[in-house]
């Protein structure tokens, strides 16, 4: 995932591409929001910074309390503002910031990669009950995986953030896979683009079966995991009894 930084690129890389749709040539009222627009990338990108903190002092308690964290890498993307319009046109929205701010949810995107799906529900669950987090919506691809194979956890947040006109809750997409799923997801990226986003038949077949691999590579060692603690955790009980 690219992150950007800088808004002034941003916007003119917006403004460069809304002339090339025809759908918003002449929308006079992207003129009068261009100012407010300038501000958006860097309200996306301080939410983004300010759910990395949060993730990263989860991480922190997990390794003190269980001795490990279940959390093995983040990564983080503003979206491309040619991206943005790009959705905004598929799925029918006139150009407003009112728009985008209400139907584009991963202008701010995440991803965790987590060593278990135990851990990732896990997560979500401790996100639920945080009060400087509100879950707004969570689609659940692992339980209920894409006809192509895809799973993953997707989660909508929103990130209060403190500003001189008050508080304004910031929009982010949450992606949550194990490594398996991740790897995955990383290959298919590749072949779809390498295909032109049209895959051979056989090629999507093989895809689907190395998915369901991984999710047999993922319940196998989610069982040796188990298996390991509670030989790990009998040990310790026996070894106590034996000292007492």
């Amino acid at each position: 995932m690219e992150e950007h930084d800088s808004t002034q690129p941003a916007l003119n890389q917006l403004q460069i591409h809304v002339k090339d749709l025809q759908q918003w040539q002449g929308n006079e009222d992207f003129a009068n929001q261009a100012e407010e627009f300038k501000a958006l990338p860097a309200l996306y990108r301080h939410a983004l910074n300010d759910l990395q903190n949060k993730i990263d002092v989860i991480k922190t308690e997990w390794q003190i309390r269980d001795g490990f964290s279940p959390i093995e890498h983040i990564k983080s993307r503003i979206k491309e503002p040619k991206s943005i319009l790009q959705k905004m046109q598929r799925k029918g929205y006139e150009f407003s910031l009112e728009n985008m701010e209400l139907h584009i949810h991963d202008i701010a995107g995440m991803r965790i990669v987590c060593a278990f799906v135990k851990d990732i529900y896990r997560l979500v669950d401790h996100l639920s009950v945080r009060e400087d987090i509100r879950v707004l919506e969570i689609k659940d691809y692992i339980a209920f995986p894409k006809p192509n194979g895809y799973q993953s956890l997707h989660v909508i947040v929103a990130i209060p953030l403190v500003l001189m006109e008050g508080t304004r809750w910031v929009k982010a997409e949450i992606q949550l896979r194990t490594l398996a799923m991740d790897f995955w997801a990383s290959m298919e990226h590749i072949l779809y683009y390498k295909f032109d986003k049209q895959l051979p038949p056989h090629v999507a077949e093989e895809l689907k079966e190395a998915a369901r691999a991984a999710d047999e590579l993922d319940q196998k060692m989610l069982r040796l995991r188990r298996e390991i603690l509670e030989l790990t955790e009998g040990d310790s009980f026996g070894n106590g009894h034996r000292n007492s």
